[in-house]
Order: structure tokens, then sequence, then C-alpha cells
């Protein structure tokens, strides 16, 4: 791996990386108090579908199919010019009572907008049963992030109840975040894998037994269905996982480090959907995008950096998610994948950035473009009817490259396949 690949995943220079890990998220701990993540006060809105029917506990219940859902998909018509895909999704989606769950789920509804967030199961595990968490290659009750307060489980149960009802996909950031040393992630086995996602879906299936707690409703779906990806801490330990993971039906996985602005493709029979390198403005590498390496690019391990620093930062990090979009929309259509935290690091400036991009993307979907703001479910959902063909076609299309001759050319015709399933990389 070259120096300039090396920074364009992390941010940093090869000495630097040694000391921050490779990491979406990163080993990073706040100097501001906040954890993982974190969120606010929202009620719950939307209307199921059926009466709700507890499920064990009552943790969680079948309510019917989820509100707000994208019409049926269908596939590519010969020379059609594929959508541009744009899907935001938040690591651990935690209520830490600073406003940003509530802000950004009336910011999506604002603009008819699905998003997916990656639940850390631990937070809603109450810190006084932390040991019923038995972490792989970890003492019982350890975890890298903190366990949340008795307020900021109930609130972040109030939030992702809402999410759901509001069309949005609750996937799985897993429990510990252990990004280091001899209990890392990156070191867990298969079978490991196992026990840390059975842990993380009790953890949401069985919030009631665990909490004590009879006056919060019920979370309107069944974990067992919805849970379908996820993104590993600090984007470690992929290669393990994926056995696991499509042995228990996921259909995706968003943890590869370092992606390029491509058509995905499958690994282990799961879609690949990796954080992507994009133009950094004012520096001469790319960097990937997601709010910690913006911050490990501006400030290393600094969250609270001198306050002169936060306009430019702020306007370089927005530049940089939208540099990524113009440049897979006016291209190869490739989807665009952004990655962020509920965090107030620097004064908050990456979900400002984060929030200013969301709206230029926005702004050019109700202009008219074909832009669709959805999670990774929704999104694979289209993935899984394209022909092969079309999509290995697709694929040919590099970084920045434009079909040759247009659309209509370029998908006028494909060539029947009969290679391996829809996406199947070899």
């Amino acid at each position: 791996m070259s120096a300039l690949t090396r920074r364009g995943m992390l941010g940093l220079g090869a000495g630097a990386a040694a000391a921050v890990g490779l990491s979406g998220c990163g080993t990073l701990t706040p100097s501001d108090g906040s954890t993982h993540g974190s969120g606010s006060k929202g009620g719950a809105s939307g209307k199921p579908s059926h009466p709700a029917r507890p499920i064990g506990d009552g943790s969680t219940s079948f309510t019917g199919k989820q509100p707000h859902q994208p019409a049926k998909p269908e596939p590519l018509e010969p020379g059609q010019t594929p959508p541009q895909f744009v899907i935001f999704s938040w690591d651990g989606a935690g209520e830490v009572g600073n406003g940003l769950f509530p802000r950004f789920l009336d910011l999506a509804k604002q603009h008819q907008a699905s998003m997916t967030f990656f639940l850390s199961g631990l937070y809603l595990l109450p810190e006084s049963k932390k040991r019923l968490y038995n972490p792989p290659n970890n003492p019982r009750g350890a975890s890298d992030i903190g366990y949340l307060t008795d307020e900021h489980v109930k609130a972040t149960l109030t939030n992702v109840n809402r999410a759901w009802l509001e069309g949005h996909e609750i996937g799985t950031h897993f429990n510990g975040h252990f990004c280091s040393g001899y209990g890392t992630v990156g070191n867990w086995t298969p079978a490991q894998w196992r026990s840390e996602i059975a842990q993380a879906k009790a953890f949401v299936k069985e919030w009631r037994t665990n909490t004590g707690w009879t006056d919060m409703p019920s979370l309107p779906f069944d974990y067992d269905k919805e849970l379908v990806g996820g993104r590993t801490p600090c984007l470690l330990g992929q290669n393990n996982l994926l056995p696991t993971a499509k042995k228990l039906g996921w259909r995706y996985d968003a943890s590869s480090p370092g992606g390029r602005q491509v058509w995905p493709e499958k690994k282990h029979g799961l879609w690949d959907l990796p954080l992507q390198q994009i133009p950094f403005p004012g520096r001469s590498f790319e960097v990937l995008s997601m709010d910690y390496n913006m911050l490990a690019n501006q400030s290393v391990n600094s969250t609270k950096a001198p306050a002169y620093n936060y306009p430019g930062w702020r306007t370089q990090a927005s530049k940089a998610y939208i540099a990524g979009f113009q440049r897979a929309y006016e291209t190869n259509r490739a989807p665009f994948f952004i990655g962020n935290h509920f965090e107030h690091w620097n004064g908050g400036i990456y979900m400002d950035a984060v929030e200013e991009a969301f709206k230029h993307i926005a702004q050019e979907k109700e202009k008219g473009a074909d832009v669709r703001l959805v999670s990774f479910r929704q999104f694979v959902d289209w993935m899984d009817v394209q022909k092969p063909e079309v999509l290995a076609k697709l694929r040919t299309l590099e970084v920045g490259r434009a079909p040759v001759g247009g659309w209509k050319t370029f998908l006028k015709e494909t060539p029947t396949s009969s290679s391996s399933p829809t996406g199947q990389a070899a």
C-alpha cells in the first residue's frame, strides 16, 4: 500500500497512522466527554401498519410493513441512466442529550430521505447490568465506549423507535468497540463475531428485561428480520466477520476501509459497501468519507483544537462531501456512502458540514435530478434486482469516468451473462 493510499484511508501519514489506528471512527477518546454516539430527545412519529404484536419480553414487536419505504425497485431499462444513490449512515446511534439524533431525523423527514443507523447494542444496556456483556478476548463488562446513563438509554430507545417508524434502517455497530491491543475486533474469529452479534441483538431484543422498565413502548420491529448489515468498529475484522454474517442471512457489510467511488461488488456473498476516498479541497490526497477522517486530517487527535480553525475546516469538510457527490453524479453514477457519528468534535463543525452537504444533495433531488437518499438496505434492494451483466458493465467505469457516448449508448445493449449470481465476486 502506497503512502498516498494510506493517507487517503486514514487522513494521516504512516507514522501517525500507527497512533490513531486503521479506522473510520478511530480509537480516539474525545476530550469533550461525548460518547461514540449521541443524540437528544425526539418523540416517535409515523404509524405502524398493524397493531403491535409483542416479541419475547415485549422489548420489540411486530407491527407489519415498515412505513415510508420507496416503491418496489425495478431493473434498469436498456439505455437508462442509473440513479445517483447517496447513503448517509451513523455509527453508534446513541443518545446523550445533545440534540443530534433528532436533528438529523428532522432533516431527513424534511427532505423525504432515509438513512441507516448502526446501533451499538451496549447503548440499550444499563451500566448496572454491564456484566451481562461478555466480549471476546476482553474482560466481562469491558467496553472501549462508555455505557449510557439510564436517561440516555431511554432517549436512545425513543429515537430508534422514531427512526424506524420514519423509514430508516436499524443496523448494528456491534458492542464494545475494541480497536487496539489483544482484544481488538481485528483479531476476532468467525465464532467470536457470532457471539458478539448474538449479544448485540440480545441487548436490543431484551432491553425491557435488562432495565425493568414498563413505561416505554416496544421497538416496532423484529430485529432478527430487521438486521441485515453493519459496520465494524474502526473498520477492522471484516474478513472473519463475513462468513458469520453470511450464515446469519445478512445482505451487506459496510466495513471495508478506503473504498473507491465505483460500483460495488459482493464479497463472500454479501454486498461490500465501503466508505470511500473523496476529494479533499486544498490537499493533494483524498480523504475517507467520514467525520473522523476529516478530523484526523485537520486536527489529528484533538477534538478541541483552537477555534480559529473551525470556519475553514467546516467549509473544507462540507466541500469534500459535495465534491464526492458531484464527481459520482456527473460521471459514473457510483453510489456515494457517507459515515458519521453523533459528536461535537471541534465545536460541532463536522455535524454542520454533513448537514450542509445533505441539504446541497437534497436540493439537487428537489430540482429534478434522479438522486435517491436511501438506506443501505434500500440500496441493496435495488442492486439485487439489476441484471448481472448491467452491473458488470457499470463496474467498468473508473472513478470520475463518464460512459463514452453517454448512458443511452453505454447501456443500450448488454450481452447476456452466464456468470455467477448478481454482483458475486469470484
